[in-house]
């Protein structure tokens, strides 16, 4: 999902990332590794072209770590570490913190944490009226049973993170790192603001929270979503209408993973929202639908409905490589 965007105030590379494709990927290991040494590189060299970097959040396929030299005399805004994040992302962010501050300021980051008030953090469900309003049908007592458990699970995570010492913004001569959580920034003639914590996929996912990124200039308007995983969640697609893009950069649902970690029932969910974001926000023009989607052969018919939607309607949706005038890796194998 790494992406370079230019206005005439800023160049800004979003989630510097990435990683090996997943074992089922039908390709050799050799030749994942070419991708990947590859891509780091294409990656690295956008970075130096770079103003302002985005990390939305701590998986590898999203940012990199400070001794790849990409963060060097760069602005950082970055997902907090502090809150709403699962246990992996806040060791991976620990790290990559420990190395900005040991680099930069002669620090350990330990000697820089600050200690916290005790927060009480809303339950996300309650933010999301319309997810929360569905009918399941024969699936609505094992989808209750499932919001349960998850209720506990962020029960659980709030009382870790008020156990936790505050990771602080980091600023040196050379570097700035600030956490961008709802927060918005302007850069001359151009607007950067970024989402609250949205899930990583379905409700409470256990894979944490991620922060999305728009980009406004001139009254044209840029969402990269990150990892939002369709969208799959209601909520968070009625977001992406009323922000009303011109252009949406969407990781489409992890379809590759069905039936172990997509179920049908969530499939159908995140077809149906870019379906209505497609007809519904008015300036759309472009979908760059990727990222997730792409690990599959058989993309294009699981979200059929989806570019039977864009061609009634009159929307580009399409994949990077497409977009770019290639054929996609997983298409050409």
């Amino acid at each position: 999902m790494c992406t370079l965007v230019k206005t005439s105030d800023i160049s800004v590379v979003i989630d510097p990332g990435v990683a090996v494709m997943q074992p089922s990927f039908p390709a050799s290991r050799e030749q994942k590794l070419k991708w990947m040494y590859e891509a780091r590189s294409a990656i690295k060299a956008a970075c130096r072209e770079a103003d302002l970097i985005v990390v939305s959040h701590y998986h590898h396929d999203h940012y990199m770590d400070f001794g790849e030299g990409i963060y060097d005399g760069k602005l950082v805004l970055a997902k907090d570490p502090n809150r709403y994040i699962n246990d992996s992302q806040r060791l991976r962010a620990e790290r990559l913190y420990e190395e900005f501050a040991e680099t930069l300021l002669s620090r350990r980051l330990e000697e820089l944490k600050q200690d916290r008030k005790v927060e009480s953090f809303p339950d996300p469900m309650s933010l999301l009226p319309k997810a929360r309003s569905l009918s399941y049908g024969d699936y609505a007592e094992r989808k209750m049973e499932l919001l349960r458990k998850g209720k506990k699970w962020f029960q659980k995570r709030v009382e870790k993170w008020n156990s936790w010492k505050l990771i602080p913004e980091l600023k040196s001569e050379n570097c700035k790192v600030l956490f961008s959580d709802g927060k918005e920034y302007v850069f001359e003639g151009t607007n950067i603001r970024f989402s609250r914590p949205f899930f990583h996929g379905i409700e409470y996912a256990r894979v944490g929270w991620v922060i999305a990124t728009t980009i406004i200039k001139d009254g044209e308007k840029l969402i990269h979503t990150s990892d939002l995983e369709g969208p799959v969640i209601e909520d968070q697609a009625e977001w992406i209408i009323k922000e009303n893009p011109d252009i949406l950069i969407l990781d489409g649902p992890s379809t590759y993973l069905i039936p172990y970690m997509l179920n049908l029932i969530n499939l159908r969910r995140a077809v149906k929202n870019l379906c209505r974001i497609i007809e519904e926000a008015e300036n759309l023009k472009l979908v760059i639908y990727d990222h997730h989607l792409l690990r599959d052969r058989r993309f294009k018919d699981r979200v059929r409905e989806v570019y039977k939607k864009s061609s009634e309607v009159g929307v580009e949706v399409t994949t990077a490589a497409e977009y770019l005038g290639e054929e996609p890796a997983i298409l050409r194998i």
